[in-house]
């Protein structure tokens, strides 16, 4: 199991360092596409779940999509806690993120929602949203992949938010950087 896992871990280490891994990797996968009836992807039996899937509805379409952040109040808490690290947490917090940093401006409201949503998934408190995201490869050749935003409501209204959103680090080394580094 160990010479397994070293063998995985050094193709893995191959893949990244080689700069053809984007290309590989569309290779390998295939395209994420959008469920069929989104909108029944944020609807539930249960009371809860229903609620909270229908306030991530509205989060998705009228804030993210539809950019109504004057609204905001009624799909996300005061207290708003924030894991994604280019916005600030509290309501005010987010909203001046995307109204002041990103310089989104009201759009009207799409029904039914042009978000390519992939798959809803609820349990107690929380909702995760999963969207697909099309991106360029260092060749310029277009894969997708996919987006998740993950919400944890209070009372039907979103309390805390996580996503996969990274600040930008350090340049990888290339490869006479790592056979120098041996």
């Amino acid at each position: 199991m160990r010479l397994q896992y070293v063998l995985a871990a050094g193709l893995t280490a191959a893949l990244m360092s080689s700069s053809a891994l984007p290309a590989a990797a569309q290779a390998l996968s295939d395209p994420v596409v959008k469920a069929p009836d989104v909108e029944a992807l944020f609807t539930s039996k249960d009371p809860k779940l229903n609620r909270n899937k229908q306030a991530a509805y509205h989060i998705e379409t009228d804030l993210l999509e539809s950019h109504r952040w004057d609204e905001a109040n009624k799909w996300l808490t005061d207290k708003y806690i924030q894991h994604n690290p280019v916005a600030a947490s509290g309501l005010k917090g987010v909203v001046h993120y995307f109204v002041d940093v990103a310089g989104q401006k009201p759009l009207p409201l799409q029904r039914p929602t042009k978000a390519e949503i992939v798959a809803v998934v609820a349990e107690g408190d929380y909702v995760t949203v999963m969207t697909v995201r099309h991106l360029k490869d260092v060749k310029n050749n277009p894969y997708t992949t996919t987006w998740f935003d993950t919400w944890r409501f209070v009372d039907g209204k979103a309390d805390e938010h996580w996503d996969p959103q990274a600040l930008p680090g350090p340049p990888a080394p290339g490869p006479s950087a790592a056979a120098a580094a041996k």
